[in-house]
């Protein structure tokens, strides 16, 4: 029973985090002051090709889990989930949210969006159901190439900022405040929402999160 109900926490907080980090991306673009790296890249696609955001992030993460197989990376249960359920969520909350143009209602918004952000890469890292695409990513070229995890991060957020920038991606205050405050953020929550380990593994689920990729973040 103890089992069952570690499970069962485990799979709410997936999918709450998976919601909750779609939702609070959005409303970083609602805020328009800046947002995170990959959704720098997936506003300009979106701006580029007249898709929603939410469906380009969807695009994106299924094409960068393509990637995992020659770094020969293992996908769980929460890897897949993460390209779906994110990209819906933030769809389905910039459809909800009202357009605001005053910036007194601008900064809050971002402050809300990278601390529900944190609050969310705490929930799902914790259920330990495998990392998401972008993370898979980062740990597989680490081992791959043997260089750091923080440099791969470093390398290929950059290019991916460069890249959606041009396309017309939003870089600003909020995409400055979010990388040096989400790491210590996400740190905090992790500690919140830790789901204790069971003894036996799962063949449905990718325990042993890279925590450490996940925190630029």
């Amino acid at each position: 029973m103890a089992t069952k109900d570690r499970l069962g926490r485990r799979l709410i907080q997936l999918y709450a985090g998976l919601a909750l980090y779609g939702a609070s991306s959005a409303l970083l673009v609602e805020a328009g002051l800046g947002l995170e790296p990959w959704n720098v890249l997936h506003q300009g696609l979106a701006e580029l090709t007249g898709l929603t955001i939410g469906v380009v992030s969807i695009i994106v993460g299924a094409a960068v889990l393509l990637l995992w197989i020659p770094l020969r990376q293992r996908p769980g249960l929460g890897t897949v989930s993460n390209v779906f359920v994110v990209g819906i969520a933030m769809d389905g909350t910039l459809a909800l949210v009202p357009e605001v143009h005053s910036l007194a209602v601008r900064v809050p918004l971002l402050l809300a969006g990278i601390v529900l952000n944190g609050v969310a890469t705490g929930l799902y890292i914790s259920a330990r159901f495998g990392p998401g695409p972008r993370d898979g990513l980062m740990t597989g070229l680490h081992r791959r190439t043997g260089r750091s995890i923080r440099l791969m991060r470093t390398a290929v957020e950059v290019a991916v900022v460069v890249t959606g920038f041009a396309l017309g991606g939003t870089v600003g205050i909020g995409t400055v405040l979010y990388t040096v405050s989400i790491g210590p953020l996400a740190q905090l929550f992790l500690r919140v929402f830790d789901v204790p380990s069971a003894s036996g593994g799962s063949t449905v689920v990718a325990e042993g999160q890279p925590r450490g990729a996940i925190l630029r973040r």
